[in-house]
């Protein structure tokens, strides 16, 4: 009689796991929102502030994504190898005697990355002071760290999603979009961050860099999800983070403490000014999808790929011309803010484009190039897309 009993009981608790968003979902979306909010809100206060102490509250929602990320991989991983979470032993994965999901493993190596970062990164600044570049032997220690926390939470995220019944999937898939979103403006920004400003928004090599880094991203998430509109719905979710950061951050009160200073700052400066306008591109390239159906997949990374190139070149150019002109100069645009160490005689402070082609033939071969990497990208990112889709793991 008891096993009578048991076995729907069993039955229950099944379903009622089904039916819930596991604790681990919610943890890494939150370990992806942290640090995004934290890396945003770091580059602001070293715009404003300057790198005044390691102790800041952005280093510290940047370093809680390590600390979610670490815990919430060595709770899954120890619960599947030793039994509280049975229901995942079936679609885990072993490494050196332990078994949990896939993205478990990616994530726990990024935790590691992240917190040894730390005191290499307080160390850097010590010794060499401020960084020259972005991309600092510690601060790619951390890039790293964090881009294999989002990606495992999204290798967990799908694994679930992709076991899951139709119902539970579909509320899934909400989760993967925001990771993965987050994810594809990662990509754009760690390998771009350094040629998007407006003064370059006239260069070849601009849209270079976005076409290598952008499609890869998006494509793959839009894939993955297999959602109309995906393509807009990862870039307009991105923009509207974005667009929350230019407008919340001048909010606050924030004076430099360190100098040189070429300018008078009251408030925090936002990284990066207005949003790029890559949405209108991708809503088109959506579109087209979807009246292409089933195609081969370099037919499809081919039209989309330059599709996107073309409008985004054909939006972005004269709007990159109002964000030079005194009418974007206000909240809104954001095109007047500006880090307290920015000279006056600079391209960004006299609202001049930066000369990086040294002719036309130099602009259009790069052009070219940028044709290539648009349809390389898209079709790297359907490819990518086709092997989450199959992700259970």
């Amino acid at each position: 009689m008891g096993q009578t009993l048991a076995l729907p009981a069993l039955g229950v608790a099944a379903r009622v796991r089904e039916a819930a968003t596991p604790w681990y979902v919610w943890n890494f979306a939150a370990a992806v929102l942290s640090v995004t909010i934290g890396g945003v809100w770091d580059i602001s206060w070293h715009l404003s502030i300057g790198r005044d102490s390691f102790w800041t509250p952005a280093h510290m929602l940047i370093y809680l994504c390590g600390i979610l990320g670490g815990l919430g991989s060595a709770a899954l991983i120890l619960g599947t190898t030793f039994g509280s979470m049975t229901h995942l032993r079936a679609s885990s994965v072993a490494m050196w005697g332990f078994r949990g999901p896939l993205g478990a493993f990616v994530a726990a190596w990024g935790a590691v990355a992240m917190l040894v970062s730390a005191p290499f990164d307080d160390w850097w600044h010590s010794a060499y002071g401020l960084d020259v570049k972005v991309l600092s032997p510690p601060h790619v220690v951390l890039i790293l760290g964090v881009l294999a926390i989002k990606f495992g939470g999204l290798l967990i995220i799908l694994g679930e999603m992709n076991r899951a019944t139709a119902e539970t999937r579909a509320r899934l898939r909400w989760f993967f979009i925001f990771v993965g979103a987050l994810l594809a403006r990662d990509v754009v920004g760690v390998f771009s961050l350094e040629y998007m400003a407006r003064t370059m928004q006239h260069s070849a090599r601009f849209f270079l860099m976005l076409a290598i880094t952008l499609p890869l991203g998006h494509f793959a998430v839009a894939r993955a999800a297999n959602l109309k509109w995906g393509l807009a719905l990862v870039s307009g979710l991105s923009t509207l983070i974005s667009l929350a950061f230019l407008w919340i951050l001048p909010l606050f009160p924030a004076e430099p403490k360190l100098g040189p200073v070429f300018r008078e700052i009251t408030h925090f400066i936002p990284p990066g000014g207005f949003p790029l306008l890559v949405t209108p591109p991708l809503l088109l390239a959506d579109w087209l999808w979807q009246r292409l159906g089933k195609r081969n997949d370099w037919m499809l990374a081919s039209i989309l790929g330059l599709t996107f190139l073309g409008v985004f070149a054909a939006v972005q150019w004269p709007f990159a011309d109002f964000l030079q002109s005194p009418a974007a100069r206000n909240w809104f645009f954001g095109s007047h803010y500006l880090g307290f160490f920015v000279p006056s005689q600079s391209d960004a402070a006299r609202y001049v484009y930066s000369a990086i082609e040294r002719s036309p033939g130099e602009f259009w071969t790069r052009m070219a190039w940028a044709a290539v990497a648009a349809v390389l990208s898209a079709r790297a990112g359907l490819g990518l897309g086709n092997w989450m889709q199959r992700i259970q793991r």
